[in-house]
């Protein structure tokens, strides 16, 4: 088992993945204002997208019948 006391004193952490994952909540809590404005766009790109979908579908099972 590795060495890894939980003491609040500073210690570096050698693999440097504490840091990481710390930088990146904190990055992820600054962004949900830009993500908030650009969620409109993908939300239209997957409803047409759903659409095609059930359109090819419906196509191929017409053809297949016919």
């Amino acid at each position: 088992m590795a060495n890894n006391p939980q003491s609040p004193n500073g210690n570096h952490d050698p693999a440097g993945s504490t840091q990481m994952f710390r930088a990146f909540v904190d990055e992820g809590a600054r962004q949900p204002q830009a993500s908030a404005a650009t969620s409109g766009g993908s939300r239209v790109g997957v409803i047409v997208g759903v659409i095609a979908a059930v359109v090819i579908v419906a196509a191929v099972a017409w053809l297949a019948l016919a």
